[in-house]
């Protein structure tokens, strides 16, 4: 891509508030909160849903899917046995600002199935695995109702996987963010994180001109549909998990006649905005470390009786010396962001205590090899942060000037002493970055069909509560829990699978408020 320095020359300043003082831009909070009795009396009543759609008929589409069976399956460690997988690239608009409805975006596709089915398209979060990776992985946990009824289709997001990914951070700049100290909090200490982030958005802005802005969730929303279009279906089908369910519900204001069923697992909280996501993200780590914790200690932990003064005492230690690892270091903040990984699913916290006592013990080695895929591109999939952050940062208009952001981290870490500081470090990636022109809408349509939505009680990513007030927003929202641990419940707990299952492929909609043991 050539650098084009006349737009660098016109951005650039947004990219360097920091240096002449920031303000703060409009705030991203959606205007519907909760009534009192009086008010939601008056209010018109909202239109009724609308019935769940059909299936429809196998795809017709004029996708060129080729066999990558073999690269797949060595990527996942293992598939079940006989499932097939194909992948494609679809072309879309890339509608940059700069140029609306202009240039060309290239989105990688995979495809669980022999294209003989209904497609069911998942999308993953933003700050995790490709979304290609993630469908391929969900698809072998899902029941055979499932498969005999669906081709599962992947879909890599703007600027992460295959999907022009955003590779254009210097390996410094992704070690100086992920690594930074998860406990500061004043405002010289988190100036010179500004200070890295500057020189990454910069960096990236020179990389990909025109691109760096039209890596958002409204255009991926355009994506979608261009995907419907490309498959032949008259409705999409569609599974969303985390973060991604921000990205579902702005394709259903935007196309609501293309929404076909539709699940959320592990929504975040509509009604806030990012400085109220991020606490609440903060606040939802705890939670989850306090039952990976009981449940370590259950089965007779490595870290000892009290594994969060065992792991806090080892953030500590590291904040002045990072733990060797293989030739590299791991510094507190890549202790804490491999702990937030590690914690999204339960099967593997039992690995994630021994990394943990490794850490204790002197040994970094474990903590670097389950934060790499922030650093260090995994196959052909570009490292996480770069798309993670940008996308992060088009999608929200709040900006907190640095003075703000030190009084947010003080509180964070004095009320959540292991992810507090992360969150606020989130808050002042995007301190220096442009405002967006067009913040996501808020969910509010009531036309839409009945969208299950799951919440899962001790979800690392998400609150409960938040994903419960998702549940509340939507007038079309129905309401799921699983009492488990772990981020996303789909293909983890039984209950919740099969109950999802039975809607997808029968229609069946779920019983309001129905909860699912652990």
């Amino acid at each position: 891509m050539p650098r084009n320095t006349k737009r660098v020359a016109a951005l650039l300043p947004f990219l360097l508030l920091v240096v002449t003082g920031c303000t703060a831009g409009p705030s991203d909070r959606p205007a519907v909160a909760y009534h009192d009795d009086e008010s939601a009396a008056q209010a018109p009543q909202p239109p009724e849903p609308a019935p769940v759609p059909g299936l429809g008929g196998p795809t017709a589409d004029t996708l060129h899917w080729q066999d990558c069976t073999p690269q797949t399956t060595a990527e996942l460690g293992s598939a079940p046995p006989g499932m097939m997988f194909s992948c494609a690239q679809m072309l879309s608009i890339l509608d940059a600002p700069e140029a609306p409805e202009r240039g060309t975006q290239r989105n990688a596709l995979i495809r669980i199935g022999d294209g003989t089915h209904v497609p069911l398209v998942v999308v993953g979060d933003i700050n995790g695995e490709p979304g290609t990776t993630f469908a391929a992985r969900l698809a072998a946990q899902l029941p055979p109702e499932v498969h005999n009824t669906f081709d599962i289709i992947g879909v890599d997001r703007r600027g992460t996987g295959e999907s022009d990914p955003a590779d254009c951070m210097q390996p410094a700049e992704r070690e100086s963010i992920v690594g930074f100290d998860p406990r500061a909090t004043e405002r010289p200490q988190l100036d010179r994180l500004l200070d890295s982030v500057v020189s990454a958005s910069q960096e990236c802005l020179l990389t990909l001109d025109e691109r760096l802005q039209a890596y958002d969730s409204w255009r991926t929303a355009s994506d979608l549909e261009e995907l419907r279009l490309e498959l032949g279906v008259p409705k999409l089908h569609l599974l969303g998990r985390g973060e991604a369910s921000r990205l579902l519900t702005t394709y259903a204001e935007r196309y609501p006649q293309s929404v076909g069923r539709m699940v959320l697992d592990g929504a975040p909280d509509p009604t806030r905005d990012a400085i109220g996501r991020a606490e609440s993200q903060a606040r939802a780590a705890e939670n989850a470390f306090d039952e990976f914790a009981e449940r370590c200690v259950a089965r007779g932990c490595p870290l000892g009786e009290d594994p969060r003064r065992a792991v806090g005492d080892l953030v500590e230690r590291t904040r002045s010396t990072p733990l060797p690892a293989n030739g590299s270091v791991v510094p507190a903040g890549r202790v804490v962001r491999a702990l937030q990984l590690g914690l999204r699913d339960q099967s593997s916290w039992p690995a994630l205590a021994d990394a943990l006592a490794a850490g204790v013990r002197g040994d970094g080695t474990r903590l670097a090899e389950i934060s790499a895929p922030l650093l260090q591109s995994q196959g052909t999939a570009a490292p996480w942060l770069d798309g993670h952050l940008i996308t992060k940062c088009n999608d929200t208009t709040l900006r907190v000037p640095p003075q703000r952001s030190s009084q947010l981290a003080a509180d964070w870490v004095n009320r959540f002493p292991l992810f507090g500081g992360l969150a606020a470090q989130r808050i002042v990636w995007c301190g220096s970055w442009p405002v967006p022109q067009r913040p996501l809408p808020t969910p509010r349509r009531g036309d839409l069909p009945p969208i299950p939505v799951i919440t899962t009680e001790h979800d690392p990513q998400t609150l409960a509560l938040g994903t419960d007030h998702m549940a509340q927003q939507l007038p079309t929202g129905v309401q799921l829990r699983w009492q488990g641990a772990g981020h996303g419940a789909l293909g983890r707990s039984t209950c919740i699978t099969d109950a999802v299952a039975r809607y997808l492929v029968h229609g069946a909609v779920p019983t309001e408020g129905m909860v699912c043991p652990a």
